[in-house]
C-alpha cells in the first residue's frame, strides 16, 4: 500500500509538473489561432489571419489593421538576430572548444580559479552583466550596435560551449590519442581523426545551445544593442509594451517552431554521431 500510494503521489506530482510547466506554451499556441481581434482569452473562432498579417499579407479581418505592426521592421529584427546569433556561435563555439581543450590537457596553479572566472557568466544576473557591458561599451568609445551585441553575447556564451564540451571530454579515453602518436600520426592528424570525432557532439550541443541562447535574449541585448540593431526578442518586447497584441502569439509560435527545429536537428546529429 505504500508503494502504491508512493507511486501514484509521484505520478500525480508530474502530471502536475508537466501542465504547470507546458500549459502556457499551449495556451499562446492555441490562441494564435483566435480570430478575436480585441480579447485574445474569448474564443471567436479559428483564423491563420494573424500569421499572415505579421508576413504583411491582406486579411478578411478589417480590424487587424489597428494591430498590425510594421512588417520591414519585423523582418529586419529577424535578419538582425540571424546575424548576431550566427556570428555569435561561431565566434563561442571556436573560443569554448579551445578553452575546454586546453584546461583538459594542461595544468597550472590557477587552473580551479580560471574555471570559476569562466562560470561566472553563467551564474551572474542577466541586468548585472548588461549594465557592466554598457558601463564597458561606453567607456572605451564604442558605439552600440550589432557589433556590441556580437560581444556582449559572446562573454557569456562562451560559458555554455565550455561546459558542454568540458563534459564530453570528461569521458573521453586518452589511449586512443596515445595510440594514434605511437602509430605516427601528428598532433593535427590525432586531432582531426580521433579528437575532434570523440567532442564533436559535445561541439554540435554547444553551438545549437548558444545559437538557441542569443536568438532568444532579452535583457542583456537591451543594454547593449543601438537604434539601428533592433533583434526579435526586443521587437516583441516593444510590442508588448504597448499592449498583449494577436500577432504576438504568432510571432512566438513561430519562434517555438524554430526552436523545436533546431533542437531536432541536434538530437537527430548526436543520435548519428
Amino acid at each position: 500500500m505504500k508503494l502504491r500510494l508512493r507511486q501514484r503521489l509521484f505520478s500525480t506530482y508530474g502530471v502536475v509538473f508537466l501542465v504547470f510547466v507546458y500549459a502556457p506554451i499551449v495556451m499562446i499556441v492555441a490562441f494564435s489561432f483566435n480570430s478575436n481581434p480585441i480579447n485574445m482569452m474569448v474564443w471567436s473562432g479559428f483564423t491563420f489571419d494573424w500569421y499572415w498579417t505579421i508576413f504583411g499579407y491582406p486579411t478578411q479581418l478589417n480590424e487587424q489593421t489597428l494591430y498590425v505592426e510594421s512588417t520591414d521592421q519585423l523582418l529586419a529584427a529577424v535578419k538582425n538576430s540571424l546575424v548576431v546569433a550566427a556570428f555569435t556561435t561561431s565566434i563561442s563555439t571556436v573560443l569554448g572548444t579551445m578553452t575546454a581543450l586546453a584546461l583538459y590537457r594542461y595544468r597550472f596553479r590557477a587552473q580551479r580559479f580560471y574555471q570559476g572566472l569562466l562560470y561566472m557568466p553563467m551564474v551572474m544576473p542577466d541586468i548585472v552583466l548588461g549594465i557592466a557591458l554598457l558601463v564597458f561599451f561606453v567607456s572605451i568609445g564604442m558605439s552600440l550596435g550589432l557589433v556590441s551585441i556580437i560581444i556582449g553575447h559572446c562573454t557569456f556564451l562562451i560559458s555554455y560551449v565550455f561546459v558542454v564540451v568540458s563534459a564530453r571530454l570528461a569521458g573521453m579515453d586518452n589511449t586512443l590519442e596515445e595510440a594514434s602518436a605511437d602509430l605516427g600520426a601528428s598532433e593535427w592528424v590525432t586531432f582531426r581523426r580521433v579528437t575532434l570525432p570523440h567532442i564533436l557532439p559535445g561541439v554540435v550541443g554547444g553551438a545549437l545551445l548558444a545559437f538557441i541562447i542569443s536568438m532568444d535574449d532579452l535583457v542583456i541585448t537591451y543594454f547593449i544593442a543601438g537604434v539601428d540593431s533592433t533583434t526579435l526578442p526586443l521587437f516583441i518586447y516593444g510590442m508588448l509594451r504597448r499592449g498583449v497584441k494577436p500577432q504576438i502569439n504568432a510571432i512566438a509560435t513561430l519562434m517555438l517552431l524554430f526552436t523545436f527545429i533546431i533542437a531536432s536537428l541536434g538530437l537527430y546529429l548526436r543520435r548519428r554521431s
